[in-house]
């Protein structure tokens, strides 16, 4: 990865490394639901309360499943391969350590003359 993060050229894999992180995080939001419906439902005591709940639970758990097996389709994770995920994990950890180091603030940010644009 090259520093000038405004070059197109260096958003290369990018939509890629991006659909993987929010999938992770759907799929990890997805899981905290499922764990919030089942304390909802230990704790309910009125049969129509309990009923919905229960409703929501199965459909909470649905989602997990289909947003796991989209991310098992897309290789973007490998519960069963320790050794991939790892890998994976890894190269996801570099990515975000070398955005960490950008400079996104530097002295000069012009592109005046980059682009065909009208000047006045």
């Amino acid at each position: 990865m090259i520093n000038d993060y405004l070059e197109i050229e260096n958003a290369e894999g990018m939509p890629a490394l991006a659909d993987a992180t929010f999938a992770l995080d759907f799929l990890l939001s997805a899981k905290t639901g499922v764990q919030n419906y089942v304390l909802a439902l230990a704790e309910a005591t009125r049969p129509e309360v309990r009923k919905a709940l229960l409703n929501q639970l199965n459909s909470a758990v649905a989602l997990h499943g289909e947003i796991t097996n989209l991310m098992l389709a897309q290789s973007w994770l490998y519960p069963h391969d320790l050794s991939k995920q790892a890998e994976l994990d890894l190269k996801s950890t570099q990515m975000a350590l070398q955005i960490a180091g950008l400079d996104l603030f530097p002295g000069d940010t012009s592109r005046l003359g980059t682009f065909a644009t009208p000047f006045k």
